[in-house]
């Protein structure tokens, strides 16, 4: 028979169809090793800033209904919320990146400068568990 026998064409017409199901699906999958999620543009953290927000307008939009708040001024009180919330994690994310809100929100807690009154401090500086004395 021309071109192998019928169990090796059966075998290369499932991998085949199996490789065309795979490239049609719509969703990336993350195959790279250590990098972080991505989703719709936000990375990392910024992910879950952002299912917090949605947690917490749906709890904002139940507690208003609830309390007797019509429905349209539920959407009236919490669409613009919504719009400003994720403008502000998207501005976020585009403007830090991956790491670097926590970078900045940790550079703000270092201080400035150090003031010290005497040299007593400076006197009786250890390094590698020695005490030096000048």
């Amino acid at each position: 028979m021309p071109g192998g026998t019928a169990p090796a064409r059966k075998d290369n017409l499932q991998r085949k169809l199996k490789k065309d199901t795979m490239n049609n699906s719509i969703y990336t999958i993350n195959k790279g090793i250590n990098k972080s999620i991505e989703f719709h543009g936000l990375r990392a953290q910024y992910i879950w800033y952002f299912a917090g927000l949605m947690a917490a307008l749906m709890t904002l939009f139940a507690a208003l209904y609830i309390i007797g708040a019509g429905t349209i001024i539920c959407f009236i009180i919490c669409g613009p919320a919504a719009v400003f919330g994720s403008m502000k994690i998207f501005a976020l994310s585009r403007k830090y990146g991956e790491h670097g809100l926590m970078k900045a929100m940790a550079r703000k807690q270092v201080p400035r400068v150090l003031k010290s009154y005497g040299r007593r401090f400076f006197q009786q500086i250890t390094t590698g568990g020695q005490m030096y004395e000048i």
